[in-house]
């Protein structure tokens, strides 16, 4: 199967649109990410893990190139409208894991959308973002059953969030969201 060279405006829309209903979810998370983390760190991870879903839904719904990085993007812009403040955390995080999504699916030269490839991602990212985090979040001051814990989090955190995003797109699929095969 084929994939266009460009994007269409109906990919261009189904992005947006799961790129607006996502980011509110980020917006949502990164609300509760300060209490969280004040109050019951070691689960910051599962937290921080719904930032893979833009590129999840819009990957296994349209099945195309580009599709994740674009709705990371949307995601991260409607983030930032409701936290302007954060709008680099959420436009680096976007470029971060939407271009990891990315890269993954182009390995498989956009043809492997089997739910594994998925989850190898997923893993990826959280394993990439929990060794960003181990510095900034100074991890070392945990005990360390804390320390395997909170790492594990963030590896576990963006495949559970990858399972909901999939469960989406599939559901999105079936019921005909994208007019045609993409």
């Amino acid at each position: 199967m084929g994939h266009p060279s460009r994007l269409s405006t109906s990919i261009l829309l189904t992005c947006a649109a799961i790129g607006v209903a996502t980011g509110i979810l980020q917006a949502a998370a990164g609300a509760i990410s300060g209490p969280i983390s004040a109050a019951v760190p070691i689960v910051y991870g599962l937290v921080l893990g719904i930032h893979v879903l833009p590129g999840v839904i819009a990957q296994e719904l349209l099945r195309a190139p580009w599709v994740a990085l674009v709705t990371h993007l949307v995601a991260a812009l409607v983030a930032s409208a409701v936290v302007p403040l954060w709008i680099g955390r959420y436009v680096g995080t976007a470029l971060l894991i939407g271009a990891l999504q990315e890269g993954i699916a182009a390995l498989a030269r956009y043809r492997r959308w089997e739910p594994w490839r998925f989850f190898v991602s997923a893993a990826i990212v959280g394993a990439v973002i929990a060794v960003a985090i181990w510095f900034a979040a100074d991890v070392a001051r945990f005990p360390f059953w804390g320390q395997a814990v909170y790492v594990a989090l963030f590896v576990v955190g963006p495949v559970a969030w990858t399972a909901v995003g999939l469960g989406v797109g599939a559901a999105l699929r079936r019921a005909g969201v994208p007019r045609r095969r993409v």
